[in-house]
């Protein structure tokens, strides 16, 4: 039987650790102190974050980095990104030449820009770099927790790897795809959190569904911009990782990163939103992180550029969001530095 350590105590560590462990697969969920693992122990998941979720059997609880990679065939790395490099250092002495080094944590690396497959391929071994993997797609914990259906996509460079990781991860109501493309899949998981944390001002501001559906559409586009320059594909993010996360961050009252949208929108400073918060908005850091790669490539990002000065400028969300809906349309392929035009000339040949 397969056992795999699940990193991080997040809402979404803790519920691929449970999916894992209803289909038979031997879990290992490692908590930062024997305070907080004892707590897990005797109480089960918060039902904050998580109401009704109750361990199985087989996944086990521990604070000792050594019992959880132990004879473990898979470490599934699921804290935030902001903290990804920190976790990758504590656990890199354990990590085995055949272990796959799976992230699951949806954002960039503030001050770097980095991915996180880049942020951990620098933190373990060279031998260890071909067996990152990236799951990323439309996966809010709370209704998988609860058994409704699911989908998402692994990526990762090496084809017997991407294979392994598949079969590792699929359960009977989460069908996992599989990508080679780790950049489009990651920056899709990325990108999608600051078009959500816009999608919950347009809501909060009451400006309604066609309003909402046209700045979607608009934010799909300028993350397939930023994911043509660096090096993906506009097809990967017109997909599970792109799209499908988009639709489902910006659409469900189980985001966070809309929920902070829309609290911005009425008002209510950034530090109290997060503060009240149980698990953390990947769309703060990651907007940093964008705005500073749009600027480094004299990128035009339009919305990313409005939401930073939102969250780090203090600007009015409700002039914001007033501004990027009435903006003179041009081509919907159109922006500067934009390659979309050219990607898709080169398909057509």
């Amino acid at each position: 039987m397969p056992k795999v350590a699940v990193i991080g105590t997040t809402a979404w560590g803790i519920t691929l650790g449970v999916v894992l462990a209803q289909k038979g697969t031997m879990v290992s969920l490692w908590a930062r102190t024997e305070e907080e693992a004892e707590r897990l122990r005797s109480k089960g998941p918060n039902h904050q974050l998580l109401p009704g979720a109750v361990f199985p059997q087989s996944l086990t609880i521990t604070s000792s980095l050594k019992k959880a990679l132990s004879r473990a065939s898979a470490v599934v790395l699921a804290v935030p990104a902001q903290s990804m490099r920190q976790n990758v250092r504590l656990v890199s002495d354990h990590l085995k030449e055949s272990m796959l080094v799976i992230s699951v944590a949806k954002g960039l690396e503030v001050g770097s820009n980095k991915r996180m497959s880049e942020v951990i391929a620098e933190e373990i071994a060279p031998s260890l770099k071909g067996n990152i993997c990236i799951l990323s797609g439309p996966n809010l914990a709370g209704e998988i927790i609860d058994g409704l259906p699911a989908s998402a996509v692994v990526a990762a460079a090496d084809s017997a790897v991407l294979k392994r990781a598949q079969d590792l991860l699929a359960a009977p109501n989460f069908s996992v795809y599989t990508n080679h493309d780790v950049i489009g899949v990651e920056l899709g998981g990325a990108l999608k959190n600051v078009i959500a944390l816009g999608a919950g001002m347009v809501d909060g501001l009451g400006y309604g569904d066609n309003a909402k559906a046209a700045f979607i559409t608009r934010g799909l586009t300028e993350m397939a911009a930023l994911g043509v320059a660096l090096g993906g594909s506009p097809l990967t993010l017109s997909g599970l990782a792109g799209l499908g996360d988009l639709i489902a961050t910006c659409a469900s009252p189980l985001s966070r990163n809309h929920y902070v949208g829309g609290e911005l929108a009425k008002g209510r400073p950034l530090e109290e939103i997060t503060a009240s918060m149980a698990g953390i908005a990947e769309g703060v850091g990651t907007t940093a992180a964008v705005w500073d790669i749009a600027r480094g490539l004299k990128l035009e990002m339009p919305i990313t550029e409005k939401i930073y000065q939102v969250i780090y400028e203090g600007a009015d969300a409700r002039k914001v969001i007033a501004e990027l809906l009435g903006a003179k349309g041009r081509h919907e392929l159109a922006g500067r530095r934009w390659k979309l035009f050219s990607f898709f000339r080169r398909r057509r040949r």
